[in-house]
């Protein structure tokens, strides 16, 4: 009998993506293996975010494919970067981690009591026991990324996409983080992020992928961040004119 995890994939083949005809991302070829945690690294302006859109399905490529074989979109949580979270719609935390769940919930159901109670279970594992009513106008940039965190806990997802997920965040909000990514890990959940900090990527993250556009390096962690993969990518990145047409040439 085949595994049923061998028929899960998450893959970019040949991947092209732009805006206003100047490349993003280009002819990017990786797979991601189920089960793993992955990083992706690069320097600004190297399509990481763009990335992490495009695998969500927000983006459409140019030209390639992104492959996303037995995993539904239920099964796909997302926390995107702070900045990019708009807090002003008055919804109260609990709200927040409802809306995670309309796949189970429905969008014209009462919410029963065992969700609200998985609701105060998860908010303590994130240290905001008692937040459930507070507006979400009213947090810190720590709180919020925290409820987001609750959201994804409590979608239970098998496949995990992080943006930048310790931008601008205190140090025990990462270090709570990195260990709820631990916990995600041992349970065989799989786990694709945009980070930064090379120490976090090294003690927490099994495989990178380094891009500056296009690929530079994607396997086992120690083998990618080294100091020549990291000039390679900074250079191929500032050699990247603005003014080049987008290539429709496929390699």
């Amino acid at each position: 009998m085949i595994n049923a995890v061998c028929l899960k994939k998450i893959a970019c083949r040949n991947l092209t993506i732009s805006y206003n005809q100047h490349p993003v991302i280009h002819h990017l070829n990786v797979e991601f293996k189920v089960g793993t945690t992955n990083a992706v690294i690069g320097p600004n302006g190297a399509g990481k975010s763009t990335l992490l859109r495009a695998i969500l399905g927000d983006l459409k490529p140019d030209s390639g494919t992104i492959v996303v074989e037995g995993i539904q979109r239920s099964e796909i949580a997302y926390l995107p970067q702070v900045t990019e979270i708009d807090v002003s719609v008055p919804f109260t935390v609990e709200d927040v981690l409802l809306l995670g769940l309309l796949y189970d919930i429905g969008l014209c159901k009462g919410v029963p009591s065992s969700m609200v109670e998985k609701v105060n279970y998860t908010l303590a594992q994130v240290g905001l026991t008692g937040f459930n009513n507070r507006q979400i106008t009213q947090l810190s940039k720590g709180q919020l990324q925290r409820v987001f965190l609750a959201k994804i806990i409590m979608q239970e997802a098998n496949v995990i996409v992080l943006d930048e997920p310790f931008n601008a965040m205190d140090s025990r909000t990462t270090d709570d983080l990195l260990c709820t990514i631990r916990r995600w890990a041992d349970e065989g959940k799989t786990i694709i992020a945009v980070l930064h900090d090379l120490s976090h990527i090294s003690n927490n993250f099994e495989y990178t992928l380094l891009i500056a556009k296009e690929l530079i390096d994607f396997g086992f962690t120690k083998e990618v961040i080294t100091t020549s993969n990291l000039e390679k990518a900074y250079k191929t990145s500032f050699n990247w004119s603005n003014k080049e047409e987008i290539c429709n040439i496929s390699i």
